[in-house]
């Protein structure tokens, strides 16, 4: 399988149109990928959060079209980020969304852990509330998106439910970059699965972007990393490789799980 991580930059001073605009043609460029994955909110920015609000838009809004679009030219699942959705009660919610190389919108993920501790998401967006995997030929994907990165429980959710490529969009801060690399490794680790992490780069809402998005393999090794800068970082995973280190190094039947609390 040939996974394409679009490393997106967000530049406050391009336009929210034009920005959906360029990386739908972006995703279509990647005809020869079978995986496109885009970054978390990179229409509005992750840390833009003045902008939610106005800039949210329904599941099956204008993000959504482009999108479904792009994929169907192109040929290839895409995992397109996420966006700020305004749900039907008028909760907004930074929802992943995959689409199939027919368009359709194969699933969505409301992202369960929100940052900001007492401002911006974390007050500002409701949470998700279920672990959510996905289908594609020959293998299983599990959705977490970027600051569910340092909750491991969620991950180990998505390897029991058959997760064998774990695919976190983000905005990562560059101050914290060692975070994301450490943690993207370690979830990797912990669960034999290939992570595929995709960050942004540039600077929005004051706040510079780490970049350096990143592929691991089931055993821990970084099979490519993006600079910091806007990139394309394509790279060949082969899903039979997780199958082949749980069995060669089976520490998953060791688990532990339901241990009562002290």
């Amino acid at each position: 399988m040939r996974a394409s991580l679009l490393q997106i930059g967000v530049d406050p001073a391009e336009s929210v149109k034009s920005r959906r605009a360029r990386v739908a043609s972006l995703v279509r460029e990647q005809t020869g990928s079978d995986l496109v994955v885009l970054p978390e909110l990179w229409p509005v920015g992750a840390f833009a959060s003045d902008l939610f609000a106005t800039e949210a838009e329904p599941l099956t809004g204008p993000t959504h079209d482009a999108m479904a679009a792009a994929a169907r030219d192109a040929g290839v699942w895409l995992h397109a980020g996420s966006v700020i959705e305004r749900s039907d009660d008028g909760t907004l919610y930074n929802t992943a969304l995959v689409f199939s190389p027919d368009g359709r919108l194969a699933a969505t993920y409301r992202k369960i852990h929100r940052f900001g501790f007492d401002q911006g998401e974390a007050v500002l967006l409701g949470a998700g509330d279920r672990a959510v995997t996905v289908g594609l030929p020959g293998t299983t994907v599990g959705l977490a998106t970027c600051y569910d990165l340092r909750f491991p429980e969620l991950f180990r959710q998505l390897t029991a439910a058959g997760a064998e490529l774990l695919v976190v969009p983000a905005g990562w801060p560059t101050r914290r970059r060692a975070h994301w690399s450490l943690l993207a490794r370690a979830r990797a680790v912990e669960n034999q699965c290939y992570v595929l992490a995709c960050g942004t780069a540039g600077t929005h809402a004051g706040v510079e972007q780490a970049g350096h998005s990143v592929v691991v393999d089931p055993w821990g090794e970084v099979l490519a990393e993006a600079g910091p800068d806007e990139e394309v970082l394509t790279v060949d995973v082969d899903p039979a490789t997780v199958a082949r280190t749980r069995a060669d190094f089976p520490v998953l039947r060791d688990r532990v799980l339901g241990l009562d609390r002290p």
